[in-house]
């Protein structure tokens, strides 16, 4: 579906616009046309399929579930481990943390999928295969898993529900309406699908802006930045490479595929493979668009709560990469 809407947009963007491929202008607008397709299906898909859940399986008696029984921690490397199998960036993971949290999943948990999806899938760990060899692969890997499980353990125990947007608890207390009038009138999933499918098309509808605006930040920044731009500044092996990394990487919008070949340039031209680890940690699992999805999400404190533990948590594991490695 997706190799779909990339020949789409090559097709708008290259063919009927007549914009030059190789322009930074052709390279920004195809990579917003892509992605704000992408994330508005994927938005509408999950909450769907959330929508299809929660009518069965009340999130009230999921979340006694969840505060029932303790875990030790295992539902949030399960979380870190499902977001390394998604192949998803910062963006598109935005989509299904909101329909984590319609589901009644432990905001924590929910946080552990949402650090870990962008920084590790099976594109990013194919190339670094290629690039780096298994050894910097499995330990980028693991390092990525854990710091997801880590990171989303200590968010949940903040206690930060309180920080959702005001938007998030009216779809909550919605959702658990919603549930009892079909489990009242014993609704078949036929006649589910139309009210389901509402729900999810209202929700795309009011985030829609959010996503356009997030996407227009990340399409200007990958059209328009050159690589060079960042190996001057970081090459040193001074201390104080790796945090500057992880500020200079916040800006910038990129998934996997098209950042890790930008790292092996880095290290080629003498930046040290942890700043470098770093550097693409920080493009793909904080980046300015990511923020702007999740402000109708959350309030700004947590957004700020949440991208500076996870910048503490990648400078700890650029420090650690530039020490083993």
């Amino acid at each position: 579906m997706f190799d779909q809407l990339q020949n789409f947009a090559d097709w708008l963007i290259y063919s009927v616009f007549r914009v030059a491929p190789e322009s930074h202008l052709g390279e920004a607008l195809n990579f917003f046309v892509y992605d704000t397709l992408k994330i508005l299906i994927l938005l509408f898909l999950i909450i769907f399929f959330m929508g299809v859940v929660n009518s069965y399986f009340p999130v009230e008696r999921l979340r006694n579930f969840l505060s029932r029984h303790r875990f030790y921690g295992l539902d949030h490397l399960l979380a870190s481990i499902f977001g390394a199998i998604t192949p998803f960036c910062s963006c598109s993971s935005v989509p299904l943390f909101i329909g984590f949290v319609q589901g009644g999943i432990p905001l924590g948990v929910t946080f552990s999928f949402l650090i870990t999806s962008p920084l590790v899938n099976e594109v990013a760990l194919a190339l670094f295969i290629g690039m780096f060899g298994w050894k910097i692969t499995l330990i980028y890997a693991l390092s990525g898993i854990l710091l997801g499980a880590i990171g989303g353990w200590i968010l949940g125990k903040l206690n930060l529900k309180n920080y959702l947007t005001d938007w998030v608890k009216k779809l909550l207390a919605k959702s658990d309406k919603q549930e009892d009038v079909f489990e009242n009138e014993k609704r078949t999933f036929i006649k589910r699908i139309p009210v389901i499918a509402n729900d999810a098309w209202n929700i795309v509808k009011t985030v829609v802006l959010y996503v356009i605006i997030g996407i227009a930040i990340g399409a200007i920044m990958h059209g328009y930045v050159p690589e060079n731009f960042f190996q001057q500044y970081l090459s040193g092996g001074q201390w104080w490479t790796v945090p500057l990394a992880v500020i200079l990487a916040v800006p910038i919008y990129a998934n996997a595929a098209g950042i890790v070949p930008v790292i092996q340039v880095l290290v080629a031209k003498g930046v040290p493979i942890g700043t470098a680890i770093a550097f693409m940690m920080s493009t793909i699992g904080l980046s300015l668009p990511e923020a702007t999805l999740l402000k109708k999400v959350m309030t700004m404190r947590l957004i700020v709560i949440f991208f500076g533990v996870v910048a503490l948590f990648i400078i700890v594991s650029g420090f650690l990469f530039n020490l083993i490695l």
